[in-house]
């Protein structure tokens, strides 16, 4: 079964961009996943191609507008009728691998791109089915290069793409937590050596430690992560100290 991409877009040139190279290029030569783009002012119905207009209750910048939007989807939706639409606003919720995990599983996704000050928020009210998304907490200029970040992870999970079939799952956020540190030869370099267990051929202390540092870099660098993993709250080092004062 072929992956299908749908891309809303203003700029569709803008794709497949990175993803006609390396894995994601070759998979897509492979048909292991397609891409087709549909350019959001071709719904638009006046002469000029309007796509947005400005902000009720006033403030800078532009909004798309929903009956623009609401048409771009609804022609999507007809030729994808299985897919689910992500919508790409800094107003959404934050993407999970779990969640990448799931998109990569089934037919594809429809992907909606937006620019300027966002969408009239009308249209997902009208089209519930819409998935608000955010890439990380982060305004960029457009949806697209989100889009690109999320169609890159679903295409490298595809069957066939990655060519060992466990290098998806020992790797940061797979089990909620950060990956272990990685490290490759030469055995010393500036005076730094790879750290002894990493090389004494013994798989379950090497587990072991591999387990340690991903909990230890997760509670000191993801205090979020490691307390929805389950850990101690991490306490605050100005915290500790006001305890052991009191």
């Amino acid at each position: 079964m072929t992956f299908a991409a749908t891309i809303l877009t203003l700029y569709p040139e803008m794709f497949p961009g990175p993803l006609r190279l390396s894995l994601a290029g070759r998979a897509l030569e492979e048909q292991r996943w397609s891409l087709d783009t549909i350019q959001i002012r071709d719904f638009s119905q006046d002469k000029h191609r309007t796509v947005d207009d400005t902000p009720a209750g006033g403030g800078a910048g532009m909004v798309l507008k929903a009956d623009v939007l609401a048409a771009a989807v609804d022609h999507a939706r007809m030729l994808q009728p299985k897919t689910p639409i992500l919508a790409m606003t800094p107003r959404g919720k934050p993407i999970t691998q779990q969640r990448i995990r799931e998109l990569a599983a089934g037919p594809g996704v429809t992907i909606l791109c937006g620019r300027f000050e966002g969408f009239d928020e009308r249209l997902f009210e009208a089209r519930p089915e819409i998935e608000q998304v955010s890439l990380a907490d982060v305004v960029l200029s457009g949806g697209e290069p989100a889009a690109l970040a999320i169609l890159d992870a679903c295409i490298r999970l595809l069957p066939g793409v990655m060519g060992a079939p466990d290098s998806g799952a020992e790797e940061s956020f797979e089990e909620g937590l950060l990956e272990y540190p990685q490290y490759t030869r030469p055995q010393e370099w500036e005076g730094r050596t790879i750290p002894e267990v990493l090389r004494s051929g013994d798989h379950a202390k090497i587990a072991a430690w591999r387990k340690a540092r991903s909990e230890e870099d997760t509670r000191l660098r993801r205090p979020d992560l490691w307390e929805r993993h389950g850990g101690d709250p991490v306490q605050p080092a100005s915290g500790a100290q006001r305890e052991e004062e009191g």
